[in-house]
């Protein structure tokens, strides 16, 4: 009989592989001995096979719902995943089985995936809380009184409570978990999303990024109301046209809700030659663009979300050596620490004087770059944090090792 400990991953707001921090997640347990399941939404123009096997983890796809275009369809699309993701776990129950679900919010509705089978098969439930959903809504929405709000906050505490285990992206949010969840601290484990080395290494620069000018300046990332862009945009103004650098260009790489709004807003700026925007684009050219810049920017504004999330982009530009700029915020100076100068948050006049500070400064440029790629291969890449996510496991299954050939050792 096969005692390899079986684990059914749901995940929502991203497709896999594309979602780097699930596939790096799946890849780690399956190369440990797991095996290893997932469900997600079909992607568009990628990862769109109904089904499909890769590196031994079986991939259920679901179509995504049609396009959010008002709030009836806003409502329907939490449902219409919720019930899809069930449906198709309900598939790899009599498939395969499952051991545990591993739940990849947002949104906080799987907990009652992880009840209907803690019920049924005794199934253990791990909450991986990748946001903080009430305090997504407050910084992209506002008005904390708003049943909304609350309604976020009633489905974040019952998944808190359903939960065997809670997986964490930093220690701000294993706090948020033990605080507002009222969750032991000893069953929560902070597993942070480093980037795996060998998945973007620097290449020869492409000097025609820079079209022309001595400096490229880049933005690495999603483009949400939250992420900033229109502070990026209106420092960028001030470093154009209020300070008249003109040998400084500017290229913002990544797509999301925001998009053609960010794009309206650099037009009405008037920086339309002196910003690019190149929408979401492959690997090979994001190792172009990042091994071209001259130093990386992180907008993110201080908001309920942003001060204690970590941000992606940090740790992608720190995997190129990339010195940045950077608001103030907890966990994005937890990450660079002096490896970024750090403005004041939300002054975007400062925001911009910092990045003329940087690029007129070459050997600090220089320092900040090499500290970032030292943190990234000593402490924060993937093959050091994806120990916690074993060590996670381990504590599920009381020490027991998942009963494949591969150890621990293999994970990274």
């Amino acid at each position: 009989m096969n005692d390899r400990k079986r684990i059914l991953i749901i995940v929502e707001n991203l497709p896999v592989p594309f979602d780097r921090r699930v596939w790096l997640e799946s890849t780690t347990l399956r190369a440990a001995g797991y095996d290893v399941s997932v469900i997600c939404p079909q992607g568009v123009g990628i990862d769109r096979e109904p089904y499909e096997e890769i590196d031994g983890i079986r991939i259920y796809r679901y179509p995504p719902p049609p396009p959010t275009t008002t709030k009836l369809s806003y409502a329907w699309e939490f449902p219409y995943c919720w019930l899809k993701s069930l449906s198709l776990a309900f598939k790899i129950s009599r498939e395969t089985g499952f051991d545990a679900i591993h739940a990849c919010n947002p949104p906080d509705t799987f907990y009652m995936i992880g009840l209907i089978f803690k019920l049924l098969k005794g199934t253990k439930f791990v909450y991986d809380q990748h946001d903080l959903c009430p305090e997504l809504y407050l910084s992209r929405f506002g008005g904390s009184r708003a049943m909304n709000f609350w309604l976020l906050r009633m489905l974040e505490r019952a998944t808190y409570n359903a939960a065997d285990m809670v997986i964490s992206t930093n220690d701000s949010y294993r706090e948020h978990a033990e605080e507002i969840g009222d969750f032991p601290g000893e069953r929560t484990f902070v597993v942070r999303s480093g980037p795996k080395l060998s998945r973007f290494s620097p290449v020869e620069p492409d000097v025609t990024l820079k079209k022309g000018k001595k400096f490229l300046v880049c933005y690495l990332g999603v483009m949400a109301p939250q992420d900033g862009l229109d502070y990026l945009l209106r420092a960028a103004r001030h470093v154009v046209d209020v300070v008249k650098r003109k040998d400084v260009h500017f290229a913002l790489i990544g797509a999301g809700d925001s998009f053609e709004a960010v794009k309206r807003l650099r037009d009405d700026l008037g920086l339309t030659g002196a910003v690019d925007m190149t929408g979401r684009v492959p690997d090979e050219d994001v190792e172009r663009y990042l091994s071209t810049a001259d130093l990386c920017v992180c907008p993110d504004p201080r908001n309920p979300l942003n001060n204690v999330s970590t941000m992606n982009k940090v740790l992608e530009y720190m995997t190129f050596g990339k010195a940045m700029v950077s608001f103030d915020l907890k966990e994005s100076r937890f990450s660079a620490q002096d490896g970024a100068l750090y403005a004041a948050p939300n002054d975007e006049i400062e925001f911009g004087e910092k990045i003329i500070q940087l690029l007129d400064d070459e050997r600090l440029r220089q320092e900040m770059g090499q500290r970032n790629r030292e943190r990234i291969e000593n402490e924060l890449s993937w093959e050091h944090t994806s120990k916690e996510l074993l060590k996670a496991y381990g504590s599920l299954f009381e020490g027991r090792s998942p009963a494949g050939e591969a150890g621990a050792e293999g994970a990274a």
